[in-house]
């Protein structure tokens, strides 16, 4: 679906005009469609829907309650990767059962919450953090269910910050050092192997690297399933992309499906996936005003009140989000839109075309529902912007814009 559209000139977020919503809640300004969360849920549902898959939606994409909310009444569990994402998503009626833990640093603290709320399983990192989940257990007098995440060494083909299923990548464990962890945790207290896991990237195009990966850990799984009569699940992570730019391709969940399901169909597994930009991401978008319009000999300066501490991608990975006016112009200026942030990395778009808009203008950034709020930041003292859900006709402000005094709290003048 197109969740954020023009009507009569004017763009709308379903049917909430943008322009109505930055006069009632301010800019810098995050939007999302309800509608457009639950169709990208529904749609990796039915495309999987051969293996009945315990659908964990990533909360570091967008961890707001009310995106966490909604995904869970679709049925929706969820992969988290700090207690405070377990203690959002509790907060947001999640079932403790349909969490999966992953991370490579987990605290003490936060695998002791983890196991009183008794989730899932573990995504294990490494032998050490098994032998803690482990102590931890056996204090609680509770059972720690793990996945170890192997590395299948496969370059997913996107952004290096982002590719996470490489040797060099400091996540998971080669086979052989895998197979000897499982060996290792088999003989330990309190503790369960129940399965294992991978994901070797984020924002993938094209389906064959997840082929690839799968083909790499089928062989594997059957030597474990063989093994460990505990061994159930296969969690294949996420990584589906979305489109950013007008002429990419969205990671279409038909074609990941057809080269998923006849592998994991036939191993038999309790299939886990970790779905969150292609859930949350293009059901977002970022409101900004124009405070400026700065020309030079060299090129145009477009100021706007939204910045890298808004939406950092762009500046973090030279990441592209499509800029479109609020009210429609097919007249365009080439140059940077930029924010007020002091630093020469603070830009949402940067040597392109963008529309030809004047002081007081609102402008979008298309794309932004993952990734933006959830690694904004106060850099240079600047409130976090506020967010809104639109459902149909109706908008709901689900966060308040932060203030001044936001900034400051717990802060103590000595």
């Amino acid at each position: 679906m197109q969740a954020f559209t023009y009507r009569s000139g004017k763009l709308f977020a379903e049917g909430v005009s943008v322009e109505e919503l930055a006069r009632r809640y301010g800019t810098p300004l995050y939007v999302y469609s309800k509608s457009h969360l639950k169709e990208r849920y529904q749609a990796i549902a039915s495309a999987m829907a051969a293996v009945k898959p315990l659908i964990c939606y990533s909360v570091k994409a967008n961890s707001n309650a009310s995106v966490i909310k909604t995904l869970a009444e679709q049925g929706a569990g969820f992969d988290i990767v700090s207690g405070g994402e377990l203690f959002r998503v509790l907060r947001a009626g999640a079932k403790a059962n349909t969490i999966v833990f992953a991370g490579v640093g987990k605290t003490r603290e936060e695998i002791e919450y983890a196991l009183t709320e008794q989730i899932a399983f573990f995504t294990c990192e490494s032998e050490p953090e098994a032998l803690r989940i482990s102590e931890c257990a056996k204090r609680l007098g509770v059972t720690g269910r793990i996945a170890f995440r192997v590395n299948p060494d496969v370059d997913p083909k996107t952004h290096k910050y982002i590719s996470t299923g490489k040797k060099e990548n400091k996540f998971g464990l080669d086979f052989e050092r895998t197979m000897q962890a499982y060996a290792m945790a088999a003989a330990l207290s309190n503790i369960e192997i129940a399965g294992l896991h991978m994901h070797i990237g984020s924002q993938i195009l094209d389906a064959a690297p997840f082929g690839e990966a799968l083909a790499k850990v089928a062989d594997f799984c059957r030597q474990l399933k063989a093994k460990y009569p505990t061994f159930k699940h296969l969690d294949i992570g996420g990584g589906l992309g979305i489109n950013y730019k007008p002429d990419q391709e969205a990671m279409d969940p038909k074609a990941f499906a057809a080269i998923m399901l006849p592998t994991l169909k036939e191993l038999g597994l309790q299939v886990v996936m970790e779905p969150g930009r292609s859930i949350v991401g293009n059901a977002g978008i970022l409101v900004a005003r124009v405070q400026y319009v700065k020309k030079s000999h060299f090129k145009t300066f477009i100021v706007a009140d939204a910045a890298m501490n808004d939406l950092i991608r762009p500046s973090l990975y030279q990441a592209y989000h499509e800029i479109l006016p609020v009210d429609a112009t097919d007249k365009k200026v080439m140059g940077d839109l930029v924010g007020p942030i002091c630093e020469s990395g603070d830009f949402l778009a940067q040597d392109r075309e963008l529309p030809d808009v004047k002081e007081r203008d609102l402008v979008v950034a298309l794309s932004a529902g993952a990734y933006g709020f959830s690694m904004s930041s106060n850099y240079n003292s600047r409130p976090r912007a506020a967010e809104i859900m639109v459902d149909g006709e109706t908008a709901t402000q689900i966060r308040q814009r932060e203030t001044w005094e936001d900034l400051v709290r717990g802060e103590a003048l000595k």
